[in-house]
């Protein structure tokens, strides 16, 4: 299992400990992971992540799992995230096809 984020990509950073006589050793910095369970709307389950925890803040301030998943890039998302995405693009899709067919079009009045 990898140390990165499924959600921001967030991963392992490589630096310099620097002692008070400036002598440089190499140290890695780790993402601070969290495994969570987030809860899609859309298709109301639950799902298990292993995220950051500024991507889990990030999750909540874009209001739930389903908003940030649209808005983010494909690039930074796991494979997991990838399906998960489509998968409520596909029923965010369907149900607003649904909803444009099942209100009529309002006609302009004759005059």
């Amino acid at each position: 299992m990898s140390r990165r984020c499924e959600l921001t990509g967030k991963g392992v950073q490589s630096g310099n400990n620097v002692s008070h006589a400036n002598n440089k050793s190499r140290r890695r910095f780790l993402p601070n992971l969290c495994s969570v369970h987030l809860m899609s709307e859309q298709l109301n389950q639950s799902y298990r992540f292993r995220v950051s925890a500024s991507a889990l803040k990030a999750v909540e301030h874009r209001g739930g799992l389903d908003a940030f998943l649209l808005k983010a890039r494909d690039l930074e998302l796991s494979l997991h995230a990838r399906r998960l995405k489509r998968q409520i693009k596909k029923k965010t899709d369907s149900a607003a096809a649904a909803t444009a067919a099942a209100t009529p079009e309002t006609a302009a009045p004759a005059s």
